[in-house]
């Protein structure tokens, strides 16, 4: 399975951009007034709220965070409540009757921490407060539901228009107390009270949209409010949140002239839910255009601390992470007690869709990394979890690539024999990973792929699978990992001979370079590194 995805470059025509004019980039604008009276960058979304808006009337959408869902709901808000000067040049403009006004009824749940038992009940309280004061609404209830669907039904009658309903950030009171069952089950319990209300309250609701980085299963939250059509994998809204290449061209032209296109889209392209379009996440370019730099911006504003530590939980080799297979009932739910690895890494964004396998009438979803960033991060945040060894790790990884231009194994293995012999004892002893075979591949690969190297994993050809194949500096480097105890000495090196692994890639023309590893659990390091060139 390929780790590494470039689509073919699309041409344009750099003498465009010049006469393009330059706008402000909303960096962390959330607020579709403000982006189009400040005269910022927008790249039209509303061609897929008309779509919407004409098919049905009760949504969810699922995205990573900082994709945009939040602007996509206020946008929402804006149209219904009619404020049409917001959305002159858009695709909806001529598509809206704007005489007609909306009352919206709007929740937002991207501010606070739900750790805390009882959070949860005063912060809605307080966003309830809040609507019912800018409103003119009073309600005696002292409970969620029925306060909500008090609200919902006298702002229907006030208007003499149905309401719209719009959800931010559903489930960040679960997700944040993940670590804390109790609190995440409490949390789960009265959200499902509260969404069960909108079902009941239809007659009074003219659309409803909830928005949330998880899918979390239909029993467990949304078994009272069974009427919302899913969005995630539908492929005409694919890109509903995000850009694709196409927005790129027709909208930050300006900002592209001294910028790799193909740069770009190594580090941040590759986002898919299905459409024939991969995309970007909208964080990151604009940070990219800011700062004019490579970096992992999107990776670095959050903390995977959970998601790494139920991989390691789990036993999750670092290499099978690219090419995990996942099935439409897998990928589209999970619960506080049931939370398999790869609807997490799916929905959180750390993987994305490569490929569809349909089987017997159901579909499969092969998974990867959508980019450099996310792979080369994820594997250095697995790498600090797996050895749980911080000092030197930047000043050995650039020993590696130094080691690799240089094509000196016999340093190669005298950096991951240190590297090895530095993990304390003490972590072996306390973390059950150590026990599983793949532990000391998943270190080795997470060290290459941290580098940011075009890898490939379990290679297939003829007569086997590969453990794993480095492209680097035009040479192929071919890895086959074994663990000492477990097989003959040299048995390695033997199996990248016998097999032939290197005739698959002949017809190149570059160097290819056998690496045989073997691990020893007794010693917990190198027991023996062997190269050879041709």
């Amino acid at each position: 399975m390929r780790t590494h995805w470039l689509a073919v470059a699309l041409r344009y025509d750099p003498s465009m951009d010049a006469r393009a004019h330059r706008r402000k980039l909303p960096i962390g604008i959330q607020t579709f007034r403000k982006i189009r009276e400040e005269d910022c960058y927008y790249v039209d979304k509303t061609p897929y709220l008309r779509r919407l808006l004409n098919n049905g009337s009760h949504y969810f959408l699922s995205r990573p965070r900082r994709f945009g869902k939040s602007l996509l709901v206020d946008t929402l808000k804006e149209l219904f409540e009619g404020d049409e000067p917001l959305f002159l040049g858009l695709d909806i403009h001529d598509h809206w009757d704007w005489s007609v006004r909306h009352p919206v009824l709007r929740l937002d749940f991207s501010r606070g921490d739900f750790r805390q038992p009882g959070y949860l009940h005063a912060n809605l309280m307080a966003q309830l407060d809040a609507v019912e004061r800018r409103q003119s609404v009073q309600s005696g209830y002292a409970t969620a539901p029925e306060r909500f669907g008090h609200l919902i039904e006298a702002l229907h009658e006030r208007a003499g228009q149905r309401v719209a309903v719009l959800i931010d950030e559903y489930d960040k009171p679960i997700l944040d107390a993940l670590q804390d069952p109790e609190v995440a089950h409490a949390n789960r319990d009265y959200l499902r009270g509260l969404y069960s209300t909108i079902k009941f309250c239809d007659a009074n609701i003219r659309f409803t949209l909830l928005t949330g980085v998880s899918k979390f299963s239909r029993v467990s939250l949304f078994s009272g409010l069974n009427n919302l059509k899913d969005l995630t994998l539908d492929p005409r809204y694919s890109a509903i949140c995000g850009y694709t290449e196409a927005d790129l061209d027709a909208v930050f032209g300006p900002e592209l002239p001294g910028l790799d296109r193909d740069l770009i889209r190594d580090w941040y392209n590759g986002y898919s839910w299905l459409g024939e379009d991969k995309v970007y996440n909208p964080f990151d370019l604009l940070l990219l255009f800011d700062e004019r730099r490579f970096a992992a911006h999107w990776f670095e504003t959050g903390s995977p601390t959970f998601l790494i530590d139920t991989l390691v939980r789990r036993g999750v080799r670092s290499p099978d992470l690219d090419g995990m297979l996942g099935s439409d009932e897998l990928l589209s739910s999970f619960d506080v007690d049931d939370i398999a690895p790869e609807a997490l890494l799916f929905q959180t964004g750390y993987l994305t869709i490569e490929s569809v396998e349909p089987v017997n009438g159901e579909m499969y979803y092969r998974l990867a990394c959508p980019n450099r960033e996310v792979r080369q991060s994820l594997n250095r945040s697995l790498l600090a979890r797996l050895t749980d060894s911080r000092s030197g790790r930047a000043e050995q990884r650039l020993r590696l690539r130094d080691l690799l231009l240089a094509n000196d194994f016999a340093g190669m293995a005298t950096l991951f024999r240190a590297f090895f012999a530095s993990i304390p004892h003490q972590w072996h002893i306390n973390n059950d990973i150590a026990r599983y075979e793949g532990y000391y591949a998943s270190v080795f690969y997470s060290y290459f792929a941290a580098l940011g190297l075009d890898i490939t994993v379990e290679d297939s050809g003829s007569r086997g699978r590969l453990d794993m194949m480095v492209d680097f500096n035009g040479h192929i480097y071919l890895f086959e990992f074994k663990v000492a105890e477990l097989a003959s000495e040299g048995a390695a090196m033997a199996q990248l001979k016998e097999r032939g692994y290197a005739d698959k890639y002949r017809h190149l023309g570059r160097p290819i370079h056998l690496v045989a590893a073997e691990f020893s659990r007794e010693s917990r390091n190198l027991a023996g590194f062997a190269a050879e060139s041709g």
